[in-house]
């Protein structure tokens, strides 16, 4: 079940602000050995959570499944008899630490559109905090997909000798340029709704809900592949004959327009936004003169990277890059390219292939856990 901790030491952002006090909500699944040896962080992606893996009923009665309940769990590749794996809901999200809708103690309203800019490095910072109340020095391994895999290898070389493995799946070291031109034209679709009110919204009552609508739909096409779209979808209509109007005629743009709506009901708008941009900012390389080797030179882990051949948005090549640089540093690195149909979201799906290879690969940190004991 969820746990918090409020932090009242501010927390030093990239951006030059500081947070405090703030809180953290976060997650724990099996047992933590005497030695603090067996854990393992899983850093969630952009509309995730710390509830990571099982079941929660909610108020309604309805069923809150994890979002990797299928990764992580007794007998499943992470396996939860063997691992503790924890689970952080990052700051600026909305699903229970402070973020745009948490009161402002200094004001007594939200923090709204005034709630600070964070990047993936404030993000692993606050993970460390978190780490060093619960008493673990170091990490079995970290491990995440898409942005949670950018968390991953930021640990790697902000804390090198906090982490053991680095697990980085579906992910890249930095954001192309058509992937930052998809995230600015969500954002736009949020500011600009009349509901946004300057990010200000609480106040008003109000949610941008069209604008969420619309960056969802945006975010959902490059997740799918064109192969599967076409699979689930093609041309279908939903009824016979055309309409020869504008509402959803396709069985995709229902599809879509469903997506959106649900999101819209559940995700905040600021946190929409400073999530994309903690996307955007995202790149290692820049401080070392544009140079990924370099910037992984620190690392001292052992590396797990994962790409899908149908992946667009971080594809495989993305991953290649971020080998190769492992490699000119003489890294331990396994590499993996599934081909599966999916497109960016096949790392949250069952495929055989992947979850026996990420599976083996715990089995190998799990050896070693007790060969140094």
């Amino acid at each position: 079940m969820p746990q918090r901790h409020v932090f009242t030491e501010p927390l030093p952002l990239q951006s030059g602000a500081r947070l405090a006090p703030y809180e953290l909500a976060f997650e724990t699944y099996g047992t933590l050995n005497a030695d603090r040896s067996n854990a393992v962080l899983i850093c969630h992606a952009l509309n995730a959570s710390h509830h990571v893996a099982g079941v929660h009923v909610l108020d309604d009665g309805s069923l809150d499944v994890g979002w990797w309940d299928n990764m992580v769990g007794p007998g499943k590749p992470v396996d939860t008899d063997r691992f503790f794996v924890i689970g952080v809901n990052n700051p600026g999200s909305c699903f229970g630490s402070t973020g745009p809708s948490t009161i402002d103690a200094a004001t007594g309203k939200p923090y709204g559109a005034s709630f600070p800019v964070v990047t993936v490095e404030d993000w692993v910072d606050a993970q460390a905090r978190l780490a060093d109340t619960l008493g673990i020095a170091r990490f079995a391994a970290v491990m995440g997909g898409s942005l949670g895999g950018m968390q991953a290898l930021a640990w790697s070389t902000r804390y090198p000798e906090r982490v053991a493995h680095c697990v980085a799946i579906a992910s890249t070291a930095k954001l192309s340029a058509q992937n930052i031109a998809f995230n600015d034209v969500a954002r736009q679709a949020i500011m600009t709704d009349p509901e946004f009110h300057g990010g200000n919204y609480y106040a008003h009552d109000t949610v941008p809900r069209n604008g969420l609508r619309v960056a969802r739909m945006i975010g959902h096409i490059t997740y799918l592949s064109d192969d599967d779209m076409a699979e689930k979808f093609g041309r279908a209509l939903r009824a016979d004959d055309l309409a020869f109007g504008y509402e959803a005629e396709f069985e995709i743009e229902s599809y879509l327009r469903y997506q959106g709506a649900k999101f819209s009901e559940y995700f905040d708008a600021n946190s929409y936004l400073l999530i994309t941009k903690a996307l955007d900012y995202f790149d290692p390389a820049s401080a070392h003169d544009g140079s990924l080797t370099a910037a992984l030179a620190r690392a001292t882990a052992g590396f797990l990277i994962v790409s899908f051949t149908t992946d667009w948005r971080f594809a495989p090549e993305r991953s290649r890059e971020i080998v190769k640089a492992l490699l000119d540093n003489r890294h331990s690195v396994t590499y993996a390219e599934i081909d599966a149909p999916h497109g960016h979201d096949a790392f949250l799906l069952d495929d055989a292939r992947y979850h026996r290879l990420v599976a083996a690969y715990f089995d190998r940190i799990h050896a070693a856990i007790g060969v140094a004991r």
